[in-house]
């Protein structure tokens, strides 16, 4: 009958909810709080967030801005550019008077390779240079415009790896935070369960130390990974508010399923921003070959002039004389000889363009290896989930079944230990085989162009 009795007392002990148990000797370690929920973040607000705070990111988008300005101003180079030209030209008389300007006798200048005493111009001037040069600066400058605009999404997506493997080691540190505190729970509940039990002389003192050894690990725990939660916090905080320490919570998007293995080659080959840079470096280099060439070639000047060029500033000068005119040159330049320096900038450029083609081979290697990867272990944390899952279940399935056990004096205090634990383990490892399988699916999606 005293059996019953104690074995009754024992049992509302477990259905005994912690804050109604007293407190034990075990309870003196409190772990360290977690910051106050605020605003709800979720993985896109983040990215944009980030966007506009990240000095890199800003970097890049300046300099695929610049890029695309200098573009714009090659192509200027290729059409004809219009001045308006005005002057007044005075040079002392020596005293003398000859027969300069357009009519008449003049008073002489000092300066011989002045026309005139007074002399005015206004004129507007038109001026096109063409040559290779300029052709291929405006391909090239096209080029590096392509290179800064591939640049830029490598750096975007870098960005965005870092968000979203901040972002889910918050969500991830925030569900290990709640685990552990679970496991504390669970942990007083049977400290308070093994006292019951020692009190109706049902259980041996050694084992509330035992349980109370194991409340004291699991706060220790609990405080750990708190901390972690708050460490996480902050170094998202940092891409995310003016001040890091500002409170927030994340909203993580519902995992989606992983998609066909072709499609994501195809995407891969596609929109991969690496692959790009490096195709488009290649074509930029080849380009500069042609530019280095193109100095062996001559340059077509031409230049046509309208205005005034006389000593008064009119349109009719005396005797009726018109002032108003214009002028036509053309000039070709032929390089002769630069003593080798067109062969060695030649031979700069052809290095540079070889070194680019390593690199793009390099690239298309390190895209098919990094494809192989990221789908192989996207595919196998998705196998893994549903085996994760059911280890929980079973792992919580078994420590109830062991605390009816020792409830009934049927189990020891360490086969209860041992069921905390696994649950526990079994939590947490779901826990890290979901944001590895999140990661990994966030990898193949910045690798594809997705996200």
């Amino acid at each position: 009958m005293l059996c019953g009795l104690a074995l009754a007392v024992a049992a509302a002990a477990v259905a005994q909810s912690p804050a109604d148990l007293p407190e034990s000797p075990a309870q003196t370690l409190q772990p360290t709080s977690t910051a106050p929920a605020g605003p709800a973040i979720t993985l896109d607000e983040a990215l944009a967030r980030a966007r506009a705070n990240e000095p890199a990111f800003a970097a890049a988008v300046a300099a695929s801005k610049t890029a695309a300005l200098d573009k714009s101003i090659a192509r200027s180079a290729l059409l004809p550019t219009v001045t308006y030209h005005n002057s007044y030209i005075f040079t002392q008389p020596n005293g003398a008077t000859n027969q300069a300007g357009s009519t008449g006798s003049q008073s002489a200048p000092k300066f011989v390779a002045n026309n005139t005493v007074h002399e005015y111009y206004s004129q507007a001037q038109v001026n096109e240079t063409i040559g290779l040069a300029q052709t291929t600066a405006a391909s090239r400058a096209s080029a590096e415009a392509a290179v800064a605009a591939a640049e830029l999404e490598v750096s975007r997506r870098g960005l965005t790896a870092t968000v979203v493997q901040l972002f889910y080691g918050v969500n991830t540190a925030l569900t290990k935070v709640s685990v552990e505190q679970r496991a504390t729970t669970e942990a007083q509940d049977f400290v308070n369960q093994t006292e019951l039990r020692e009190n109706a002389r049902e259980a041996a003192h050694a084992d509330v130390i035992k349980a109370q050894l194991t409340l004291q690990r699991h706060q220790r725990d609990l405080g750990d990974a708190k901390l972690q939660a708050d460490k996480a916090r902050l170094d998202l905080g940092v891409l995310l508010f003016p001040d890091p320490r500002s409170p927030y919570t994340v909203v993580p998007p519902a995992a989606s399923a992983l998609a066909d293995r072709g499609a994501i080659e195809t995407a891969a080959a596609t929109n991969n921003p690496e692959l790009k840079s490096a195709l488009a470096t290649v074509r930029s280099k080849d380009l500069g070959v042609t530019a280095a060439k193109a100095a062996y070639l001559p340059d077509l000047g031409l230049n046509f002039t309208y205005g005034i060029d006389a000593q008064q500033f009119a349109i009719h000068g005396p005797d009726g004389v018109t002032n108003l005119g214009y002028a036509a040159s053309a000039t070709l330049d032929i390089p002769v000889w630069d003593w080798l320096a067109t062969q060695h900038r030649v031979k700069q450029a052809e290095i540079l363009r070889d070194a680019a083609k390593v690199s793009l081979t390099s690239t298309q290697r390190t895209l098919i290896a990094q494809l192989d990867e990221f789908y192989a272990e996207a595919a196998l944390a998705q196998q893994q989930l549903d085996s994760l899952d059911l280890s929980v279940r079973t792992a919580e399935e078994s420590l109830r079944l062991t605390r009816l056990r020792y409830t009934a004096g049927e189990a020891s205090v360490l086969e209860v230990v041992d069921a905390q634990d696994s649950y526990t383990q079994a939590e947490l490892a779901r826990a890290d085989g979901t944001v590895r399988y999140q990661l990994s699916l966030a990898n193949l999606q910045l690798l594809t162009g997705t996200i």
